[in-house]
């Protein structure tokens, strides 16, 4: 039987696109059978400037698997991710990478079947579940980093369990208990498993780990759904199991796992990087962090000293600067997909069957767009400043159909996270810290971002 990532096993897709219909776009084949898989991997930075220098916004690359046009800035990035008429594929663009993972995510969805599904999905994002995971969150954090002062820390550690422990408080409405160093493996493996250059699930591969961690959670996820259906639990996970289709039927049970797989990877891989990249680039910016300590010491709190929901949105510039770390480290750097139709862009043919890709992290770079493009300046995001932008110059959330349906989430988490840290403590980080990154699949500091947090007064 094929495996889950190949065409073989999906019909549906479009057969793979011979490298002699692109051959007139400017590129790199790279080495045999590997391509230029290697090269991306070790430096992708370096890679991607080596190729948009040597090529132009259009060019041809071949790594995991196949040929790829890569399409530059943020026209490149308007038209693929808000994609007016349909022609790329989100599914037949991450399937060959995940469909091993995390198959029927949301993010491997197309069309009237993503539509479908998103639209269930989000009942769990409305403004009273929204609430409900606030409260969560401020008791999870505050319990939590009420015990970081004036300790050596790894902080991309320490965020990261902290995360976990708080996905799992909203959207599964439970504690973690003894499994919680497992399931965090089990993530970390299926994250890995989606760049290794093995595509198969060989015997000691990384590949094998991450389906066998896969096999792990959705056994976690299905034991429960039977209870979580005739349950009144507010977590994500039980509303998701109530939630019913237009045709007034439950989501399967299998793919109610898949979907619950896929978001809880993304709800505490991707807020551990984002966080990380914003508490470093604050450290390496004490201005900054005065004038976010500023900002939070206005809030009201409630008679527990928590963070009323409706006080959040006052933080303006918390948000400007998670914005602005954002585009300087971006979650997800890079967003394939794949053309269902053929299409014409920046001078050039693309047929049918091409996978394409828009850099985010290149896009977010580009002095043009950008002034300074490396130097931390949350006044990038100002009203005025961003009207004054191309809408799709920031994308680190994605856009158009497939933009991340917990975004809110994510900036609420992180809200309530720098409130609690700055009104504690002051950043201090050691000599060096994050100077060096490990880019894909999900950026993270190699040396864990080593630092201290101050006890203020």
């Amino acid at each position: 039987m094929p495996y889950a990532h190949t065409f073989k096993a999906n019909p549906h897709w479009l057969p793979r696109q011979k490298s002699t219909a692109i051959r007139d776009i400017p590129g790199e084949d790279g080495l045999p059978f590997v391509g230029n898989t290697f090269r991306m991997l070790k430096d992708p930075v370096r890679f991607g400037r080596h190729m948009i220098d040597s090529y132009g916004p259009v060019f041809r690359n071949n790594a995991f698997g196949g040929p790829t046009v890569s399409l530059i800035g943020p026209e490149a990035n308007e038209l693929v991710l808000f994609d007016r008429d349909r022609v790329f594929s989100s599914e037949q663009g991450w399937g060959p990478l995940l469909n091993l993972l995390f198959p029927r995510g949301l993010m491997l969805m197309d069309f009237d079947k993503h539509r479908a599904d998103r639209r269930v999905m989000s009942v769990a994002f409305k403004p009273e579940p929204m609430r409900h995971y606030a409260e969560t969150l401020d008791i999870g954090i505050a319990r939590t980093v009420a015990d970081w002062g004036n300790q050596p820390m790894r902080f991309y550690d320490a965020i990261k369990e902290l995360t976990l422990d708080l996905a799992a408080e909203s959207f599964l409405g439970m504690p973690l208990g003894p499994e919680a160093t497992r399931i965090n493996q089990a993530f970390v493996d299926e994250v890995q498993a989606s760049i290794t250059p093995i595509r198969i699930p060989l015997p000691g591969s990384q590949m094998r780990k991450g389906v066998r961690a896969r096999a792990y959670l959705i056994d976690l996820f299905e034991r429960e759904i039977p209870a979580r259906r005739t349950g009144a639990g507010q977590d994500f996970f039980s509303q998701f199991c109530r939630a019913t289709d237009d045709d007034g039927l439950p989501l399967a049970a299998d793919a109610i796992a898949d979907h619950m797989n896929f978001l809880m990877m993304a709800a505490h891989d991707t807020i551990t990087s984002s966080a990380t990249s914003l508490v470093m680039l604050l450290g390496r910016n004490p201005e900054w962090q005065e004038k976010l300590r500023a900002e939070i010491a206005e809030l009201g709190r409630n008679d527990a000293g928590g963070l009323p929901y409706g006080q959040l949105d006052r933080l303006v510039l918390t948000d400007m600067a998670f914005k602005e770390s954002l585009r300087l480290i971006p979650p997800v750097p890079s967003l394939p997909r794949r053309a269902v139709k053929p299409f014409d862009f920046g001078g050039f043919h693309i047929p049918a069957g091409t996978t394409v890709s828009v850099s985010v992290a290149y896009t977010h770079t580009m002095p043009e767009l950008w002034p300074d493009p490396l130097r931390f300046d949350p006044l990038r995001f100002t009203p005025d400043a961003v009207r004054a932008r191309h809408k799709y110059a920031w994308v680190p959330f994605g856009g158009g159909a497939h933009m991340c349906l917990g975004l809110h989430f994510a900036t609420m988490q992180i809200r309530i996270l720098i409130a609690h840290l700055l009104s504690r403590y002051r950043i201090e980080l050691d000599a060096g810290a994050g100077d060096v990154w490990q880019a894909w699949p999900i950026p993270r500091p190699k040396d864990g971002l080593p630092l201290r947090f101050v006890p203020l007064g």
